[in-house]
């Protein structure tokens, strides 16, 4: 048996990890009937992916709403049956039931790294605490798991997998004319260097198209003020137009000072679109090429890269190259490791 703590999506509307989230359940609705899912009640109502799965009623254990605010930060009691059973959170919480075998996925560090004050300690207190009480972990890239060892000591690297995130179908490459404008998507956090984008696209002389939340006031001026005319805002856009803007991309500026995986990266691949990143955390082992890939985030090595994509015989390497290398990410890939690990479990302890 095991029992999925779908907690990630009450904890967030929509993101990453819901995503990763959704494509194993919606793997495993398909591979077993042998588990069950805890969630709180208002799940389906409040995160857009979920309200997609169509999880028949009497495997689910609804949790209730109340003190969310408070129990999501601390451990809880499921009881599923009188024997070993595995317990897979989505988001740092572990199953104090003493038949319970934790699993947890560590997706980033980036609170540990770039946290302040007091959102970072009790993040970094939950976080720490699933990983102490978990029976196995699982890193999303060899940068996390490495990240895993150093913030978190004690913890025995036997009980630790490396499984890489998938990416989806609805990216690849339509071999479309490509149009002059630098792509911008995700998080404009302040590690995301959202700002040097700017300024690249400004000195570039090249149209900034930026996916993602709402541009704020203060973004606003910031584009006004250097690229006026020059950028364009998408807001959250669909798989289908998302593949598009790829597919016609000079180039996706991937500039993250970290990333714990980086499916943008992927994404763009995927879709015949160049990455042009910096060499730091696990973007080297998400990205096929690294004649992009830059030491030191300044503008000029920034542009020189772009220069090199001017070559039409080097960009079409680039993008060759790419699509290969993207070959090796899918969801299916992705939940076979998983499932392997669960099978794995049950074997040595249920």
């Amino acid at each position: 048996m095991i029992v999925f703590d779908n907690i990630i999506f009450r904890w967030q509307r929509s993101g990453g990890i819901s995503v990763v989230w959704y494509e194993l359940l919606k793997r495993i609705l398909q591979k077993t009937s042998d588990y069950k899912i805890v969630e709180y009640k208002d799940s389906r109502e409040t995160n857009y992916l979920r309200a997609h799965l169509q999880i028949p009623e009497d495997k689910i254990t609804v949790l209730s709403d109340r003190f969310f605010c408070i129990k999501r930060y601390l451990k809880y009691n499921v009881n599923i049956q009188q024997k070993p059973f595995i317990h897979h959170s989505s988001y740092y919480r572990t199953c104090n039931n003493k038949n319970a075998i934790n699993v947890i996925t560590i997706h980033d560090f980036t609170y540990d790294y770039f946290g302040k004050g007091l959102s970072k300690l009790i993040h970094c207190h939950t976080k720490y605490n699933a990983i102490k009480n978990a029976d196995y972990i699982i890193c999303v890239s060899e940068n996390t798991k490495r990240d895993l060892l150093k913030f978190v000591h004690g913890i025995q690297d036997k009980n630790i997998r490396v499984i890489y995130n998938g990416v989806s179908d609805d990216y690849y490459y339509k071999s479309i004319k490509t149009k002059k404008y630098l792509l911008f998507v995700g998080s404009r956090a302040y590690y995301k260097n959202f700002k040097l984008a700017v300024e690249v696209a400004k000195q570039a002389k090249m149209q900034l198209i930026i996916c993602g939340s709402k541009l704020t006031k203060q973004e606003k001026e910031y584009l006004e003020k250097k690229i006026p005319d020059k950028y364009c805002e998408k807001g959250f856009v669909n798989n289908e137009e998302l593949n598009i803007l790829y597919n016609e991309a000079f180039c996706l500026l991937y500039l993250s000072n970290y990333e714990g995986f980086g499916i943008p990266a992927i994404e763009a691949q995927k879709a015949g679109c160049p990455v042009l990143a910096l060499r730091c955390s696990s973007i080297p082992e998400v990205i096929g090429y690294k004649e992009l890939l830059v030491d030191s985030l300044n503008t000029e090595n920034i542009i020189e890269k772009i220069k090199l994509l001017e070559d039409s015989t080097f960009r079409e390497r680039i993008i060759s190259e790419g699509l290969e290398f993207s070959k090796q990410f899918s969801w299916d890939k992705t939940f076979d490791k998983y499932y392997q690990l669960y099978q794995e479990i049950a074997h040595k302890k249920c």
